[in-house]
């Protein structure tokens, strides 16, 4: 191993692997040898029996499909919207001075203090979750992008002027093709933090979703449906992970250059 020396693909799916092989060992271990009672922590194989069990029998796939649309829905409006406005932010610094000391107020703010608020003017059906899923996620995509834009290269905007290109030109040209990269990781990482947000918004007044499976599992000491109900939620973040970082390579080749 060196500083900053890149491991081939193969290498890299191995250790990543053998991490989750350990987890589960070391997991194993302390609930098989009695170290950890299983009111506290259900043992794997366990885990997997109920887990079968509430996609067989309990319809478990269909609160999947509703967390999956909250958390799509809510993240697609905001990067509709906070997406042009970073980039108008990064782009003219008059714009930035007007939206970014609140932008960066409202970052701050937890999308959970907002769930009464919204359940009084929205009610508890699907708009209240989708909005906090929207506030959770567009302030900090707005202040990123408009980061990852205002930070291009100004040589390559010089030579565009240079070349005769306008300020829309500039725009459309250089600081959204130079930003765009690092724009799609920018989404791939917030839309991380919005299965956080989905679970918070599932707590309450919810009928279906994995946060409701949760809830309903934690009120029955039902640790292995707990667990499943989590893990089930990782799988899903680290394949649409995988899927954000294989779309990026392909549509934005020249970042690796």
């Amino acid at each position: 191993m060196k500083p900053l020396r890149d491991v081939s693909p193969g290498a890299r799916t191995a250790l990543g692997v053998s991490f989750f092989v350990l987890f589960f060992a070391v997991w194993a271990a302390a609930t098989f040898g009695g170290y950890v009672s299983k009111t506290f922590l259900a043992d794997p194989l366990t885990m997997l029996k109920s887990g079968w069990t509430l996609l067989a029998e309990q319809g478990f796939a269909t609160d999947i499909g509703y967390t999956v649309w909250r958390v799509v829905g809510g993240f697609v409006l905001a990067a509709i919207v906070a997406v042009p406005l970073g980039v108008a932010m990064g782009a003219y610094k008059p714009i930035e001075a007007f939206f970014e000391p609140f932008v960066s107020f409202a970052r701050y703010l937890p999308a959970s203090a907002f769930i009464p608020l919204l359940i009084l003017w929205a009610g508890i059906g699907e708009a209240q979750k989708l909005a906090v899923i929207f506030i959770g996620s567009f302030f900090q995509l707005v202040l990123m992008i408009a980061v990852t834009v205002g930070a291009t290269r100004r040589d390559l905007v010089e030579a565009a002027y240079t070349l005769g290109a306008n300020d829309w030109g500039i725009v459309r040209r250089v600081l959204i093709p130079a930003a765009a990269p690092q724009v799609a990781e920018t989404l791939r990482l917030v839309l991380g933090w919005a299965w956080t947000y989905v679970i918070v918004a599932e707590l309450i007044g919810a009928s279906h979703g994995i946060g409701h499976m949760i809830t309903d599992s934690q009120a029955l000491l039902a640790t292995d449906q707990i667990i499943f109900g989590i893990i089930t939620i990782g799988v899903i973040g680290l394949v649409s992970d995988l899927a954000f970082k294989r779309a990026n390579r392909a549509l934005f080749r020249w970042a690796s250059l």
